[in-house]
């Protein structure tokens, strides 16, 4: 998927902090939350995104440690899906 793509479907869902289903060409799906970051900018320049497993959102909502965070190509991505 291209930046914007993924930018829009983030941008028009109220998704902040919420889990997104994120699927790939070659990999399992993963639910995870997209977290913009400081460098948040830098990498969307870079189709680049910092996503949060969803199973890790207690300890970061704690830390906000962003060591908790993957760094995913966005050209990876084939769909976007909410979390219901």
């Amino acid at each position: 998927m291209t930046a914007e793509m993924i930018e829009h479907f983030i941008d028009h869902k109220d998704l902040d902090g919420k889990p997104v289903h994120i699927h790939f060409k070659e990999r399992s799906t993963v639910d995870g939350i997209f977290v913009k970051g400081k460098d948040y900018d830098e990498l969307k320049a870079k189709n680049f995104w910092r996503v949060l497993n969803s199973n890790m959102a207690g300890q970061w909502a704690k830390t906000k440690d962003v060591n908790l965070t993957r760094l995913f190509n966005g050209v990876s991505f084939t769909k976007l899906s909410e979390n219901r």
